[in-house]
């Protein structure tokens, strides 16, 4: 492999870890704020 594809390649890795990580996050957000309102729904169909 040429050095230049090399650092190519590592450069594209990098960049991916860097994008999953943020997918992660954006994952973990969505799972965190969606807990409260299912919490909520759930509350709001009680008549007591």
């Amino acid at each position: 492999m040429k050095p230049e594809t090399a650092k190519q390649l590592k450069a594209l890795e990098k960049e991916n870890a860097r994008l999953k990580k943020m997918v992660a996050e954006q994952v973990l957000d969505r799972k965190i704020l969606k807990v409260p309102d299912e919490k909520q729904a759930m509350c709001s169909g009680m008549r007591w």
